[in-house]
């Protein structure tokens, strides 16, 4: 029997960091991204660009193809993987700049979730989505219209498909994960974006300044142990700051 863990963006940053910790505890890793894990760990590993909608589902069909469930003690999906995108004033930005940003942030876990709960509509096990959102998704940040934009759309979704596995039997149980600010490649991006860009630049300088950026294991940890405390129920947006 085996607890099986997919996360998209595996690779690097908070994804990774869920990879390991979830490992440690036993879990069967299976990462789809973009670029190979440098890892100490057997991971599986599926390489795909998630912008695009039919790569999603052909991606998961090939993982399920792959698995049993009669083995399956539990399946969780971590819709992780996302991207900041070009930042400034919405009349600077482009309808490329949009689709790709949004396509990843968004349409990626719209569809991945959508083939997941098809692929696990008769598995007799525990089921879950954890999708990372951010508190971009509440909090307005000048520049950022296509980030904030996709992560608020992220946390609607979490809550209708809440609201319609809650009428499913053994349906599967969705929450967004707000993982605070964490030392990844993407504030790395947002410390360097030009302040006549991004305004509000040096708050986020001041985060890597004063130490204040969480490494990935430690959210990845708390995360998991959120998980084991039931804190994780069908419907709920968690900021990991708050437990």
């Amino acid at each position: 029997m085996e607890k099986i863990l997919i996360i998209t963006g595996g690779n690097k940053g908070i994804g990774a960091g869920i990879a390991e910790v979830f490992h440690k505890y036993g879990y069967h890793i299976i990462s789809i991204s973009r670029s190979h894990i440098h890892k100490l760990y057997t991971t599986e590993q599926y390489h795909t660009d998630l912008s695009d909608p039919k790569n999603c589902e052909a991606i998961l069909e090939e993982v399920f193809s792959h698995l049993s469930k009669d083995l399956a003690t539990s399946i969780t999906l971590v819709n992780n993987a996302g991207y900041l995108g070009a930042v400034g004033p919405i009349e600077t930005l482009t309808g490329e700049d949009f689709g790709y940003t949004i396509g990843i942030n968004l349409i990626a876990p719209l569809t991945l979730t959508s083939k997941f709960i098809e692929l696990t509509k008769d598995w007799n096990c525990t089921k879950n989505i954890y999708n990372i959102s951010s508190g971009a998704a509440v909090n307005a940040y000048d520049s950022w219209s296509i980030y904030c934009s996709s992560k608020a759309g992220l946390d609607m979704m979490t809550r209708v498909v809440a609201k319609e596995q809650k009428e499913c039997e053994n349906g599967v149980n969705i929450v967004s994960i707000y993982p605070g600010v964490v030392d990844t490649d993407m504030q790395e991006q947002v410390r360097t974006s030009p302040k006549e860009k991004f305004k509000s630049v040096q708050r986020f300088i001041d985060f890597y300044e004063k130490g204040e950026l969480s490494a990935p294991q430690e959210v990845a940890e708390k995360i998991y142990e959120l998980q084991e405390n039931g804190i994780l129920k069908n419907g709920k947006i968690i900021d990991v700051r708050n437990h």
